[in-house]
């Protein structure tokens, strides 16, 4: 029997068919009438001398050489269209999509975009703003800002740190008059977010008891799924938070928060900027690469006068 391979309207035909198992929804989706698919199958059939679907009385089903012919098809036609998506943004030069967390997209991102903007008017930026884990072909992402080790996640991928974090108690102004040392925390109210829930060692409030010397934290006053709702409850004096300087930046910055004792805990977790190698050196991709380096140079200042203890210190 011949290699030679069947016209490629004829494959695509049968796996439209063999994914819907349905000759009826395979010519919806291909825009043919039914008459005209059932043509191309049939062809396919003289072609390999065997059939390819038993034809029921209102159904279809893949005969032996139908289901090894559909794991073929269904693998080469994804391969096909993964391949042409990735070559036509690789020609696309004035749109640059980023995923990152919800967090970090609201409280650092978002504040300062004008600055890439005005720097990069050619740029068309487009963001999601997700805690999953994006696939770089599936979810027609460029750039992901991740938080986190590393590791196995990033296999295969160009990874480079970006934000090297720390936490510290953070609260309104208000309330640093009221709590003004490290002991007087025992009787505030402190906010949980479980942003860094994952993390191991744990970057948490009895961590940071422990790094001061002190007995185990109060009970928890209030919990949130979301680090930037931590925040925003901490900047209204509702309470004390464990905050992460990235995330928090903006709200020091303007007075909403004050970050009144010098200890601060370090994790090896960090923000790094995440893409397929080889796309780093696309204009676009290293244009936004240097603008997030540039503008993360503002965090150091805020690490004068702190006393760093590693999280890994002061685990049990």
């Amino acid at each position: 029997m011949s290699d030679r391979l069947p016209p490629l309207t004829a494959l695509r035909a049968f796996d439209a068919a063999a994914r819907h198992m349905s000759f009826a929804k395979a010519a919806e989706e291909l825009s043919v009438t039914p008459a005209a698919l059932s043509f191309q199958i049939k062809s396919l059939e003289e072609h390999l001398g065997a059939p390819l679907f038993r034809r029921l009385n209102r159904a279809v089903e893949l005969t032996a050489a139908g289901k090894t012919l559909a794991a073929g098809t269904e693998q080469s036609f994804e391969g096909l269209r993964l391949a042409w998506r990735n070559v036509t943004r690789a020609q696309e030069e004035n749109t640059l999509t980023v995923t990152a967390g919800p967090a970090f997209t609201a409280k650092w991102l978002a504040p300062r975009l004008f600055h890439f903007v005005q720097a990069h008017p050619e740029i068309e930026l487009r963001f999601s703003a997700t805690l999953r884990i994006m696939d770089f072909d599936r979810d027609d992402v460029d750039v992901a800002i991740r938080f986190g080790m590393g590791g196995r996640n990033d296999d295969g991928l160009y990874s480079k740190p970006i934000i090297q974090d720390w936490v510290t108690p953070m609260m309104h102004p208000v309330l640093a008059e009221k709590y003004p040392d490290p002991e007087s925390l025992a009787h505030a109210p402190l906010l949980d977010q479980e942003d860094t829930r994952f993390l191991k060692p744990p970057l948490d409030w009895p961590a940071w008891f422990r790094a001061a010397g002190l007995s185990a934290p109060p009970d928890i006053s209030a919990h949130f799924n979301q680090a930037d709702h931590a925040i925003d409850a901490a900047a209204a004096g509702g309470g004390v938070i464990l905050g992460r300087v990235s995330l928090s930046e903006r709200d020091l910055l303007e007075g909403r928060l004050v970050m009144p004792f010098p200890l601060a805990l370090t994790t090896e977790a960090h923000y790094r900027f995440v893409c397929p190698h080889g796309t780093e050196t696309r204009p676009q991709v290293a244009a936004f690469l240097a603008w997030l380096e540039a503008e993360a140079q503002s965090l150091l200042a805020y690490r004068e006068g702190r006393e760093f203890i590693s999280a890994a210190d002061v685990s049990v």
